[in-house]
């Protein structure tokens, strides 16, 4: 039976653990050869590694995605193995502390902010580079961004990364505007509380603003699968309608 991304070529970044390490073996099991990148080199090299134990194709690489010269060098590395980038998912990114506005430190805020928001800008320069130099494959190029759900309905004890995850939504919309005439569609996914590392400090305090699986429709955990699956069909020919569309996947907390 065919995968929904036979053939293609994808990008993850933040691929050694959580959601990106999700997505990165999903796009591998429906059919794509898949470039695992992320800051940790071992983990991104033991998503790749599991990726290739499972039958499929899979490289890794170092990437600073604050840092445009690593970035380029990450692009440039997925089409010299493999011909072309096809997909992309901009994963990479961090939480940053637990804090109200008047006492953020400024040295977290301009970490979150650059992680979060100028990584993705930097990532999406280089991929879109790249893809406006290629034929368009079925479906368009896709490049799909994390966002979150603090994006859409602002959580006040994360206040840098709510408004880093706003800004991604902003970036999403507006690449998809002009790159949709040139066959390169662009979506965010906006996930709820997802059982990953990062959001370990939430499960911690589930009394936190905004966590409590009370909230959900859905009476169980989000799973780093819950959103791969969505990336890749996101990804795939089957969203070749989809663009410029922050997509919720949090067990209907927002309903």
């Amino acid at each position: 039976m065919a995968g929904l991304v036979d053939g293609k070529v994808a990008l993850v970044t933040g691929a050694g653990s959580g959601i990106g390490r999700a997505t990165a073996l999903e796009f591998a099991r429906q059919g794509a050869r898949v470039v695992a990148a992320d800051i940790v080199s071992e983990a991104a090299e033991e998503t790749a590694q599991q990726i290739r134990d499972a039958g499929g194709e899979a490289k890794s690489i170092y990437v600073d995605v604050t840092d445009e010269d690593t970035v380029r060098s990450m692009v440039d590395f997925t089409v010299a193995e493999y011909g072309r980038l096809d997909c992309a998912h901009n994963n990479a990114g961090i939480l940053g502390p637990l804090s109200d506005i008047v006492d953020y430190p400024r040295e977290e805020y301009d970490r979150v902010l650059a992680v979060n928001v100028t990584g993705v800008w930097l990532c999406l320069q280089a991929e879109l580079r790249q893809m406006l130099l290629q034929d368009s494959p079925e479906g368009g190029h896709s490049i799909v961004n994390t966002a979150s759900v603090a994006g859409l309905v602002s959580n006040p004890a994360i206040p840098a990364y709510s408004m880093s995850k706003y800004a991604v939504i902003g970036i999403t919309t507006s690449a998809a505007k002009i790159y949709g005439p040139r066959g390169i569609r662009v979506n965010a996914v906006c996930p709820g509380m997802i059982e990953t590392p990062m959001s370990q400090p939430f499960r911690a305090d589930p009394d936190a603003p905004s966590t409590t699986r009370s909230r959900q429709a859905i009476d169980r955990s989000g799973q780093p699968e819950d959103v791969a699956r969505l990336v890749v069909w996101l990804s795939s020919a089957a969203a070749s309608f989809v663009t410029g569309t922050p997509v919720r996947v949090d067990g209907g907390a927002m309903a």
